[in-house]
């Protein structure tokens, strides 16, 4: 095995990572380990799927891999974007300390990161799927998906691509997926987009935003979390979100989006923390309030 060494800027919150990894990990395609700090999925790299494990420690990542993959340390640069490894978590957790609410969950986890997908197209995906259902219904669709039309590799399957999506009848998806056929058309519809080479790179995340706005079956929450999860960009909040709403005292969309105000120029970050405080807390651990 081949070992890469990554450090990152500023702490990381090893438990939030992990935490939020597992709460995403889809069967079969992914295997997250709480008690060893580790994640294990298939990532792309010169054209094959290549298996990597991931350690987190407050100190360092290390990333596990075969020996035959060739340039492995081109994998460094995916990795570090994939897990937020440049923000300076320091600089972000000293802005936000004064905030009422988001000061002691930034004092409690100063090393939050922005932890996005390794490939834009599952992000799309993974979000379609897990339109308005629990984080447990999300994974069980996206393993079914994967189980059905994934291809196996390193004792791992890789998720299909746009094109193997688009192949598939509505019918046959649905009925092996389990989604409303509304999400079914939703999800055929992004998947003829990406196929045709459409890509948020390189967009603004008011650009994306609004391309992602005027696809069939996309709404705001949609568009808001993938700005957040697939752009990683820094200053997005999801007003529309049910757990930040909550979190912030049960209020209405346009008040989450009016309190967000005062987190710019992170508000990726304080709804990251809301989400790990609320979402991704251990059982037993007490919570912040607003």
């Amino acid at each position: 095995m081949t070992l890469l060494r990554l450090f990152p800027h500023g702490p990381t919150d090893c438990e939030a990572t992990l935490r939020t990894l597992a709460a995403h990990t889809i069967p079969g395609a992914e295997e997250t380990d709480l008690a060893s700090h580790t994640h294990t999925r298939l990532l792309r790299h010169a054209g094959e799927p290549v298996r990597v494990t991931v350690t987190f420690t407050e100190k360092e990542i290390t990333v596990n891999l075969p020996d035959t993959v060739p340039d492995p340390a081109g994998l460094a640069a995916p990795v570090r974007r994939w897990l937020d490894l440049d923000a300076d978590t320091e600089r972000i957790a000293g802005a936000l300390a004064g905030d009422p609410l988001i000061g002691p969950l930034a004092e409690r986890r100063p090393g939050i990161r922005l932890i996005g997908y390794p490939d834009e197209f599952e992000a799309v995906v993974a979000t379609v799927v897990g339109q308005q259902v629990s984080l447990a219904a999300a994974r069980t669709f996206m393993g079914r998906l994967v189980t059905a039309y994934g291809t196996p590799a390193a004792g791992l399957r890789t998720l299909p691509t746009p094109r193997e999506l688009v192949a598939v009848p509505d019918t046959e998806l649905q009925a092996a997926v389990g989604l409303t056929l509304a999400r079914t058309r939703t999800l055929r519809t992004v998947a003829q987009r990406w196929a045709d080479g459409f890509t948020l790179a390189h967009l603004t995340a008011g650009e994306a935003r609004r391309a992602l706005l005027a696809l069939p079956g996309i709404g705001p929450w949609t568009a808001d979390y993938l700005t957040v999860r697939a752009l990683q960009h820094p200053d997005t909040f999801a007003p529309g979100d049910l757990v930040a709403r909550r979190a912030l005292g049960s209020v209405t969309a346009d008040q989450a989006r009016t309190i967000a105000e005062r987190w710019a120029p992170w508000r990726s970050y304080a709804l990251m923390h809301l989400w790990a405080d609320a979402a991704y807390t251990p059982p037993g651990r007490g919570r912040t309030r607003a």
